[in-house]
Order: structure tokens, then C-alpha cells, then sequence
């Protein structure tokens, strides 16, 4: 059986997040997104839950994680090419979220990495089919 995942972020402002992430190509199921809560489809299998932080602090006895000082995750993202990868990046920084890390080329894999809006660390990455097999 193939298990669905979905990760859940706190966010500060939904709709600037749905924005956001609608900019660099992703959409979102609307019989799963409301005033609290957006479903953005990653694949079949895979949704991120952007959560405004009061209802997010419902699902934890935990402090929410400060990302301007930690990361609470890495959230790293397959992309179909070296060029995607820059794309996402490029249109994550151009749209307000800022560098992490600089490019990492180790020849069959290649990523690159940005904070969102709300400072949640992502890494859009490529890895050569060939390397794979």
C-alpha cells in the first residue's frame, strides 16, 4: 500500500501563502481549503496543509517553531531538471521569500533551497535518472 503524506506548515497570512506557492506552479484542493486551512497538491500522494497558526497550535501541545531562528524541517522537492530547480527558486525569491543555501551541484544531483514567506525551509532538487538505476 502506498501511504499519502501530508505536511503541515503554520502560516502567518493563508492567502499571501496560497499566492505564493500558486506562483511557483502549485494548486490547491478546494474541498480542503477554507479561511483556516489550504491543501496544496505536491503529487498524488503528497499535500502540504498550510495552516494559520491558532488553528495549527490546535493539532500541538508544542510551541510553533520559530523559523526565524530554526528550522522546524527541510522540506526537499524533486523537480524534473537542473533548470527547474532554478525556476522554483528564482520564482520563490522573486515572489518574497528569500535565499538558503546556495546551489549544491555533486554532478548526478543538483539542488538549490529558499525559505518561504513564513521562513519554512524547501529544496527543490534534480537527480539524474541514470544515477537512480
Amino acid at each position: 500500500m502506498a501511504h499519502k503524506i501530508f505536511v503541515n506548515l503554520a502560516v502567518r497570512d493563508l492567502q499571501k501563502s496560497m499566492a505564493f506557492y500558486k506562483n511557483l506552479g502549485f494548486t490547491f484542493n478546494p474541498q480542503f481549503t477554507d479561511d483556516k486551512a489550504a491543501c496544496m497538491i505536491i503529487s498524488e500522494e503528497a499535500f502540504v496543509m498550510l495552516l494559520v497558526e491558532p488553528f495549527f497550535k490546535g493539532f500541538t501541545k508544542r510551541e510553533v517553531a520559530d523559523t526565524t531562528k530554526s528550522n522546524e524541517a527541510l522540506l526537499a522537492l524533486s523537480c524534473d531538471s537542473r533548470a527547474a530547480v532554478d525556476e522554483m527558486v528564482r520564482k520563490a525569491i522573486d515572489g518574497g521569500g528569500s535565499r538558503a543555501m546556495d546551489p549544491m551541484d555533486q554532478g548526478f544531483m543538483y539542488g538549490w533551497s529558499f525559505y518561504d514567506l513564513d521562513g519554512h525551509h524547501w529544496e527543490p532538487l534534480w537527480m539524474d535518472p541514470n544515477a537512480v538505476q
